[in-house]
């Protein structure tokens, strides 16, 4: 969501997904596609929104958006207090075979991006919000369990899950198999300068093949998703760590800190200084 002076932002990270509480004189939600599943909740007001493929339109409390990884879809409101939601996909998966929906060879997408009314979903995300707002003691517990909650209830009801034996389970959840190699290298060198000629290497491909391949199959560009992913852990290190700024940008492949703080807001919609003081962090009592 892009960032306001007179936004109200309680954020809460960890390495399976993160929380965004705002509520902003204008809101806008970021249409990139991402290498993550994401839900945008309404919790008050109403937004404008539009998907790739051309749907979209008006949609109030209590209503959401909800997007599988390499899905986009647009949002814009006025006076709005919003909840977005983050998922890594191989948590929802896991998440779905814990609940016997599934097993994990299953991919798992929304075909309805937009919900309108779902009174259970709405009182859960109502939940949530209150939970950061608080940020009791023992908030981690609810949280986590709030957001199950939430996903089997998605699941439950508006998932299109389809087995397949094309794709293998890897930390980036369910990925075709000949970019697999290619996903992986990507999470293990954030740091590092890659090549599209190194990332079709790893994957057996030629460039021209690769970066279509992978284009197809995750719904972005691969420098695309590798940036998605230097941010995505970026964030994480903001609220897990002390390090500065500068460390972290470095720590995600950003050599100037004044561009790691674009890239970190167009993402986020806000600034990493901004992010890291709206975190709610664990409460402890003597």
């Amino acid at each position: 969501m892009t960032n306001s002076a007179s936004a109200k932002d309680k954020i809460f990270v960890n390495e399976h997904y993160a929380l965004h509480y705002r509520h902003a004189a204008r809101a806008q939600w970021a249409g990139e596609a991402r290498p993550a599943y994401a839900a945008l909740f309404v919790l008050g007001g109403a937004v404008r929104w539009q998907a790739a493929d051309g749907r979209g339109g008006e949609l109030r409390e209590p209503g959401l958006l909800v997007s599988a990884p390499g899905e986009s879809v647009n949002a814009r409101g006025v006076k709005v207090e919003t909840l977005t939601l983050s998922v890594a996909p191989a948590f929802v998966l896991d998440c779905a075979v814990r609940a016997r929906l599934t097993r994990d060879d299953a991919r798992i997408t929304f075909p309805a991006q937009a919900i309108e009314h779902d009174p259970r979903l709405a009182r859960l995300a109502r939940d949530l919000a209150d939970e950061l707002r608080a940020a009791e003691v023992g908030h981690e517990l609810i949280v986590a369990a709030l957001i199950e909650q939430i996903l089997i209830q998605l699941l439950r009801r508006y998932a299109s899950i389809r087995r397949t034996d094309e794709l293998e389970l890897s930390r980036a959840g369910l990925i075709d198999r000949r970019i697999r190699r290619a996903v992986e290298l990507m999470h293990s060198h954030l740091a590092e300068e890659l090549p599209l000629e190194e990332l079709a290497a790893a994957a057996y491909l030629s460039p021209f093949h690769f970066a279509r391949l992978f284009k197809k199959l995750t719904g972005l560009p691969p420098h695309a998703y590798l940036a998605a992913l230097r941010i995505e852990r970026a964030r994480t290190l903001l609220a897990i760590t002390d390090d500065s700024i500068t460390e972290i940008a470095a720590r995600v492949g950003y050599a100037n800190s004044s561009h790691f703080g674009k890239a970190f807001r167009q993402f986020t919609g806000l600034t990493p200084r901004a992010f890291r003081a709206a975190l709610v962090k664990a409460e402890v009592r003597g």
